[in-house]
């Protein structure tokens, strides 16, 4: 029991001594080893959260454990973590993708593709109508058509592309010529795109 007890001290007095039993070093390399302890948020240059890592028992037990960042690789904590990562786990990132700049082909599709929509469709206003019935009380102007096509037809246009030399009074059914760039094609047997437009008692 005496090397057991003392045996630090008999290596430092005697030189000429023959090492002891390597049970007395067994202990020696405990500071030397590392821990396998379970990280709780990520840090730089070290892991991300949910990951096993080494790290010195010293950095785990002064930085790591008083502030939670890691706990130790033990089966408890580790099904603790699985469990918080599924409630908490962050959404999938969106991914942003880069759109192409538009060429002059996709640009025409679409000009074509709003114009045949704008002449294929039926635009509906609902005014408040004058005494008799026929009259509306307030004219319906281009500026209102416009963001009616915007809000019904989902098309932006200008009021530039309205033919409209005078405000619309009358209740009834109109055909607005629309003045498009001459480089968007006419559908077969169209001398130009128009504009249907049914004007209504609210």
């Amino acid at each position: 029991m005496a090397y057991l007890q003392y045996g630090k001290s008999i290596i430092r007095r005697s030189s000429d001594l023959v090492l002891p039993h390597p049970v007395l070093f067994a202990a020696h390399g405990i500071r030397y080893r590392k821990l396998e302890v379970i990280l709780t948020t990520t840090i730089d240059k070290l892991g991300t959260a949910g990951e096993t890592v080494k790290v010195k028992p010293g950095f785990f037990r002064n930085h790591l454990m008083p502030k939670l960042l890691a706990v130790p690789n033990i089966e408890k904590f580790a099904y603790l973590i699985r469990e918080q990562r599924k409630i908490y786990q962050p959404k999938e990132k969106e991914v942003v993708k880069v759109a192409k700049p538009k060429t002059n082909e996709d640009q025409m599709k679409e000009y074509q593709t709003a114009a045949k929509r704008l002449d294929s469709s039926k635009l509906v206003l609902r005014k408040i109508t004058t005494k008799d019935g026929n009259e509306v009380r307030e004219p319906v102007t281009k500026d209102e058509i416009v963001s009616e096509i915007a809000r019904q037809l989902l098309v932006q246009i200008a009021p530039e592309n309205l033919h409209l030399p005078t405000p619309l009074t009358s209740i009834g059914e109109f055909e607005v010529p629309l003045r498009l760039p001459r480089s968007i094609p006419l559908l077969e047997g169209k001398l130009q795109w128009s504009l249907k437009l049914k004007i209504r008692r609210k």
